[in-house]
């Protein structure tokens, strides 16, 4: 950080709640004033953490977020309106943050972090909040704040769980000592596919945004050393104990990683950011729906669970969540065909792969889901 400036009577003014606290006083604001902070993500989890850390002066916000406002993002992303349907993330969050707090100072980077960018925009900043929703990004995340000792105040959610921590190698353990490897591409639901409670959100990024004026502020036990997980239908609390691996291969005396890697390749994962499987066991929605207007015998099989049947589906399907498949198919011959489908093409790409071990040849998954069906072919179709 700089050297400090002097606080205006118009900041004492706004900030004069802190200024209350010995733990922050006049030092400690301006310290606030003088820092600053990139949010990786304008969605749910830095909806809460931008609008609070503009809130508590953070001089200078960094916005990285290469997506555009979708209605459903608006039940958890507070920072967006639905003024802002179909308009990038970053202006949307830079006009909401600069209402709040006019003083502060919004960099919007509309683009995609990438091991291309990545070192050059965290050099610019004190602090790294990591509010990604996929795991290529957490890795390259945790790898540029490592290469460059920056502290990443981290957090994620899914459905009614949450959790968060502060990775600094300088001090503690880093992402990959908690997680040396990646899940298989596609086992961790995302949030468009799995759901998630609107208010869980606030509540971790709230928790990263109170990490980060700790960070700045120098004050107080961060989470460094520590993951913090969240049951909101528990409304519990834990806490587990982390260690810094001596095998780690970021951060350990053994690293071997000395420069950022391909990171969709390291989690398996295309570069369209999902994994799509064999191209072969997919069929086009375009396809599918001419296959229903012949005719065609085929069993159209929908995946996905009760109550998401429940919000659309297509006319002519069966319902058979993925869970139930090796036990529900008595009606259905090995060789006959099958085209499965769930909401954006995951989990019927497992269903498929599973039917053909299981011994049945024509199968094949709707490719995009229901969610490409309600784009190309049924744009009355509600999305979710």
């Amino acid at each position: 950080m700089e050297k400090t400036r002097e606080l205006t009577n118009a900041q004492v003014d706004r900030y004069s709640r802190h200024l209350l606290l010995p733990e922050v006083g006049v030092e400690g604001q301006k310290r606030i004033c003088n820092a600053s902070v990139l949010c990786i993500g304008a969605g749910g989890l830095g909806s809460p953490l931008a609008l609070y850390l503009a809130a508590a002066g953070v001089g200078k916000l960094g916005i990285i977020d290469f997506d555009v406002v979708d209605r459903s993002n608006l039940q958890r992303q507070i920072l967006h309106g639905d003024d802002w349907v179909g308009k990038p993330k970053t202006a949307s969050a830079q006009s909401r943050i600069h209402a709040l707090n006019p003083d502060v100072e919004v960099v919007l980077h509309e683009e995609r972090l990438t091991s291309g960018n990545a070192l050059e925009i965290f050099a610019d900043y004190d602090v790294i909040a990591d509010g990604t929703d996929n795991f290529a990004t957490r890795y390259l995340t945790n790898d540029a704040c490592v290469l460059l000792g920056k502290p990443n105040a981290y957090g994620s959610i899914f459905r009614f769980e949450g959790q968060a921590s502060v990775f600094d190698a300088a001090s503690g353990p880093c992402y990959r000592c908690l997680y040396p490897s990646p899940p298989p591409p596609g086992e961790v639901p995302s949030c468009a596919e799995g759901g998630v409670l609107g208010v869980l959100p606030g509540i971790v990024g709230t928790i990263q945004a109170t990490e980060t004026l700790k960070i700045i502020l120098g004050k107080g036990s961060t989470l460094v050393g520590r993951l913090l997980t969240f049951n909101a239908m528990d409304m519990r609390f834990r806490e587990l104990k982390l260690r810094k691996s001596p095998d780690c291969p970021i951060c350990s005396d053994r690293a071997t990683i000395k420069e950022l890697i391909d990171y969709e390749e390291f989690c398996g994962i295309g570069r369209g950011g999902e994994d799509r499987g064999d191209d072969s066991l997919e069929i086009a929605p375009r396809e599918v729906r001419n296959l229903l207007e012949k005719g065609h015998p085929f069993h159209l099989v929908d995946v996905r669970e009760p109550h998401e049947y429940a919000i659309c589906n297509i006319d002519g399907s069966t319902l058979i969540p993925l869970d139930e498949l090796r036990v529900s198919l008595h009606d259905i011959e090995l060789t006959d065909e099958i085209v499965t489908y769930c909401h954006h093409g995951m989990r019927s790409l497992k269903a498929t792969h599973l039917l053909k071990a299981m011994g049945f040849t024509k199968t094949k998954s709707m490719q995009g889901g229901i969610d490409l069906w309600a784009v190309e072919i049924d744009d009355r179709m509600p999305r979710y």
